[in-house]
């Protein structure tokens, strides 16, 4: 087994504890919000901004050039992935009002019970995502150990986020259920990624959907009022790690 494919197993494992075990991090479930999660919030966002979204120009080329000579429904648009970024910002932007709207907060801070339809429907959505990410840490643009570690890294901060937020949102139920579906999503999305080979394509609609849906789902856990979020450290988080990415291009 080489180096990368190595790390690229411990990163599954990792992203794997991060659900696991996220509840014993209880020094993040604060408010106001903790810096750390502000922090993690900012390092994912400057990964999407400075380094998936010029992946992103990269991959719209893949596209342009593919659907150029075809007559399908792409045909003759000039911005797909940016297109597909767009829909899977919207798709998550839609299960979470969904979630929120049916079944209002989690009971534990004064909302309603969320109902059992709404919270696997919103588990679902995540554990694709998940699936989709556990993919891509084997089928990426840059296929060396840099683009895996500088991808590991913001993804494993991304899970951090979304599992304290899901935690807070559904409460006991996602500590008995959610966080194993959650768990097991990256292992799923790895095996596909050794077993299956996608066409560029289809791989550059990938990448795109997932810009689009660590955009929502970042500034979704920072951006309510009543998070009381942590401006600087999640400014912070995002300067060194854009800097990091800056120092190693």
């Amino acid at each position: 087994m080489s180096l990368v494919e190595t790390i690229t197993l411990a990163s599954v494992f990792l992203f794997v504890l991060v659900h696991v075990f996220g509840g014993k991090l209880t020094f993040l479930n604060v408010t106001p919000r903790s810096v750390w999660l502000s922090a993690a919030g900012g390092v994912s966002v400057a990964y999407v901004f400075v380094h998936l979204l010029p992946e992103l120009a990269q991959h719209q080329e893949t596209l342009q050039e593919r659907t150029r000579l075809g007559d399908g429904p792409l045909a003759g648009i000039e911005s797909h992935a940016y297109l597909i970024a767009l829909a899977g910002l919207g798709l998550f932007y839609g299960v979470e009002r969904f979630a929120r709207s049916a079944g209002g907060t989690n009971k534990a801070d004064g909302g309603k019970e969320i109902p059992a339809t709404v919270f696997w429907t919103h588990l679902s959505a995540f554990a694709l995502y998940n699936v989709l990410i556990g993919y891509l840490l084997v089928h990426r643009e840059e296929g060396d150990l840099r683009g895996l570690i500088i991808y590991a890294i913001a993804m494993g901060l991304h899970f951090i986020v979304n599992d304290q937020g899901l935690r807070g949102q559904h409460g006991g139920t996602y500590h008995r259920y959610g966080r194993w579906l959650l768990a097991a999503a990256p292992v799923i999305g790895y095996l596909i990624g050794i077993s299956t080979e996608i066409s560029p394509l289809l791989l550059s609609s990938l990448f795109a959907f997932l810009a689009g849906g660590v955009i929502l789902n970042v500034l979704k856990e920072e951006l309510p009022e009543e998070r009381e979020s942590r401006f600087w450290a999640f400014a912070g988080g995002a300067a060194l790690y854009t800097v990091l990415l800056l120092a190693t291009s």
